[in-house]
């Protein structure tokens, strides 16, 4: 037993000795934004037609085979390009998933997406609390506090600039961009507290998600690809948090994706 204390106390303490690799986040923010831009370029290309609204590269030369495995009820995912990627002092997820829903349409998608102030319902245990902060037209500022939990257990309170447009009433999309993310300690004690800078583990710094939403005569196919910023993997912890660093971005699409089916269906059945 003091041996596994000893151990825990020594896997903390590296954690939190790594956390001064924070001091040379800026450029580890810099290099996500130029990621970033390039990715929101190639999505704003696709979003500019129906031909190309939802078929991006990783799919289009096998777009038959992805369609019928959407309606087979199958959530398709995949990465884009080599991630994760290795930039200074961080790592760049970026993965893509699609999933048909039967039987519903755009807007009724949309109101599920949408309901700011009630995504616990929706997409618990994941997102534990969330609340539509502003609204001016097309333009939202929101805030979800979410859990994660894969060996270990992080809670974030996190803030989204969220953007909805549409090329028409059938092809319909969002950005959201996070401007906030903290890591919380102790959520739900008197003790609750935020990690500062330097002293957060570093299991997501940002993250952005891009949706597109197009009508199909017998439902909607759903689009939703991911962009996330981690801290690298400390030399000798990959055994500890590798698995979560690298599988969580992937299981939580995967995640959220299912849990949009389910809610708009129950939601289109009332």
């Amino acid at each position: 037993m003091e041996s596994g204390r000893v151990l825990i106390a020594a896997v903390v303490w590296t954690l939190l000795a790594a956390g001064t690799v924070l001091a040379q986040q800026a450029e580890t923010e810099q290099a996500f934004d130029r990621y970033v831009a390039d990715g929101e370029a190639r999505i704003a290309r696709q979003r500019s037609s129906a031909e190309s609204f939802l078929k991006g590269d990783s799919l289009s030369t096998r777009e038959r085979e992805v369609i019928q495995r959407l309606k087979r009820g199958e959530i398709v995912i995949e990465k884009q390009g080599n991630s994760p990627k290795e930039i200074h002092g961080g790592l760049v997820h970026d993965w893509t998933g699609k999933v048909f829903i039967p039987g519903v349409n755009v807007e009724q998608v949309l109101s599920r997406v949408k309901d700011y102030d009630h995504l616990e319902r929706y997409y618990t245990p994941h997102v534990m609390r969330s609340q539509l902060i502003s609204q001016k037209g097309d333009e939202l500022h929101v805030f979800v506090r979410l859990r994660e939990h894969r060996v270990v257990t992080v809670v974030l309170d996190t803030e989204y600039d969220v953007h909805y447009g549409r090329l028409d009433a059938t092809h319909q999309y969002s950005i959201s961009r996070s401007t906030r993310v903290s890591e919380i300690a102790d959520p739900g004690s008197a003790s609750e507290h935020v990690l500062t800078k330097g002293k957060n583990h570093g299991f997501m710094w940002r993250l952005n998600t891009y949706w597109a939403f197009e009508q199909e005569a017998d439902g909607v196919v759903v689009e939703c690809e991911a962009i996330s910023l981690t801290r690298d993997i400390p030399t000798g912890l990959d055994w500890l948090i590798g698995s979560f660093v690298i599988g969580i971005p992937r299981e939580s699409l995967q995640f959220t994706l299912e849990a949009t089916r389910s809610a708009t269906i129950a939601f289109a059945r009332r």
